[in-house]
């Protein structure tokens, strides 16, 4: 095959983490594909960007799944997450999920998320969205797995 006329690449060396994504662009190679590429990416720097930070994920992700257990989408749904995101009980999760107070508007942001992720609803363009408009764009093998891991844990 020729090489690529065009393509978009992301390199990643931090201590341990190393993260190479590499897509080429071709002339036959269509839109949807690249912005399925770079929602990948996305997906990849959302999760190393709060474990870089030292927010606990799994804090939040607890009283999440617990506040709003995922569901079939609905405006009431998305009601109660954003009640659950203002409650006195989100505020506690959301202090023990860091250590410095100044990182509290991004454990707030992870949080927020989640809560409308569990109600049904994306805040963002993901990789998944994506697959299901376009079938033919399959999903990477860690975010496949991240699903898997989330629906055992809810069953």
């Amino acid at each position: 095959m020729d090489e690529p006329e065009e393509h978009v690449q992301f390199f990643a060396k931090y201590k341990d983490w190393i993260s190479i994504k590499k897509l080429g662009i071709y002339n036959d190679t269509k839109p949807e594909e690249i912005a399925f590429f770079l929602s990948t990416i996305k997906y990849t720097l959302d999760n190393k960007i709060y474990k870089l930070l030292g927010i606990k994920v799994d804090v939040l992700d607890n009283f999440a799944d617990s506040a709003i257990p995922d569901g079939r989408k609905s405006a009431a749904l998305l009601t109660t997450a954003i009640e659950k995101f203002l409650s006195p009980d989100a505020k506690v999760a959301i202090e023990n999920a860091h250590n410095d107070k100044t990182l509290k508007p991004v454990a707030e942001v992870y949080l927020l998320n989640k809560l409308i992720t569990n109600a049904g609803y994306e805040t963002s363009t993901s990789a998944m969205i994506l697959s299901k408009i376009f079938p033919y764009l399959k999903l990477p093998k860690e975010i496949s797995m991240a699903m898997k891991r989330k629906r055992k844990k809810t069953e």
